[in-house]
């Protein structure tokens, strides 16, 4: 995997049979999926060499079924294993971060799961209204543009279609993203959803969504 080998220079390769003791929790382990056994239980194996460090898989083919299946059992992202040397290091930089990778097809439907989910358990309550207030108050932060994008980019667009939509770069739209993030101190496209619709006051409090979106965890861009 040359692209890879670019990314991580100082990377070392290794069996999971080889592995004597796991690695410290902070160790970033990169999964190549092979095909001779489902990737879920190819995870299990790893698992046991190297115990709770984040697991980041990497697939020569993509598939959102199989995505959801390796998130669900806790892997930190899920990439073509074929991507460029700098989207191999924006993944890393993410997962070290503390948020997770997820593809931009998986996504769109990550995002429509939730605004379901939204749609069908209003909040209520003194709870309900206090999260609703912070985050109309964040919000106020926001230009008239990086509202503009914020609420389309929570509606489910990537940036090239908040782009087109806008009349605007792409380039502009992804600066306009990452200061609506840094304001709103949203983790990523997911939280983001969540603080426009008035259902996270903070960074330590999350939405627990029901079973629409059970299996649905936070995504980094």
């Amino acid at each position: 995997m040359p692209r890879w080998r670019e990314a991580f220079p100082r990377a070392t390769f290794v069996s999971p049979l080889l592995v004597v003791k796991p690695p410290p929790a902070t160790t970033l382990i990169w999964l190549r999926l092979g095909e001779d056994l489902p990737a879920t239980e190819q995870l299990a194996r790893l698992r046991a060499s190297v115990g709770n460090s984040p697991v980041i898989v990497l697939a020569d083919y993509p598939d959102n079924k199989e995505a959801l299946a390796l998130f669900a059992a806790g892997v930190r992202a899920y990439c073509n294993a074929h991507a460029t040397a700098a989207n191999l290091r924006q993944v890393a930089r993410s997962v070290q971060a503390g948020g997770l990778w997820i593809g931009a097809a998986l996504m769109e439907r990550l995002l429509a799961s939730t605004r379901v989910a939204l749609s069908v358990t209003p909040m209520s309550g003194l709870a309900g209204e206090e999260s609703a207030k912070l985050s109309a108050k964040r919000l106020a932060t926001l230009t008239s543009r990086e509202n503009e994008v914020a609420l389309i980019v929570a509606g489910g667009a990537s940036n090239k279609e908040a782009a087109r939509h806008l009349g605007i770069t792409e380039r502009t739209v992804k600066a306009h993203v990452g200061a609506v993030f840094e304001k709103l101190q949203a983790r990523d496209r997911l939280d983001l959803v969540l603080i426009v619709n008035g259902y996270r006051s903070s960074p330590a409090t999350s939405l627990r969504l029901p079973a629409v979106a059970k299996d649905v965890r936070p995504t980094a861009e």
